[in-house]
């Protein structure tokens, strides 16, 4: 199984998508963060699941029922969580 790295913008990403809903929808927040956390762990057992993503080397997951993708990269021990992105975000 895969250890999970996440990079420091992505850790910056969790916690500006928390505040965020904690400003906009609080009943939200908890349980939002929870499930993006949640998708980010599952890529430990299936890494493969997300599509190929727009930069070189990159994957996307989509998070269901969610408006946010997961941009990881894989490599033969890690997964390096990148960005966590609104799908209505431009990306960087």
């Amino acid at each position: 199984m895969r250890r999970i790295r996440w990079a420091p913008a992505a850790a910056d990403d969790l916690e500006a998508i928390y505040k965020y809903l904690l400003r906009h929808q609080p009943e939200l927040a908890k349980t939002t963060v929870q499930r993006l956390y949640s998708a980010t762990s599952s890529l430990k057992q299936m890494p493969f699941r997300g599509r190929g993503g727009q930069k070189e080397g990159t994957r996307d997951l989509l998070v269901a029922r969610l408006p946010y993708i997961i941009v990881y990269g894989v490599e033969k021990d890690l997964v390096h969580i990148f960005r966590l992105l609104h799908t209505a975000q431009d990306r960087p």
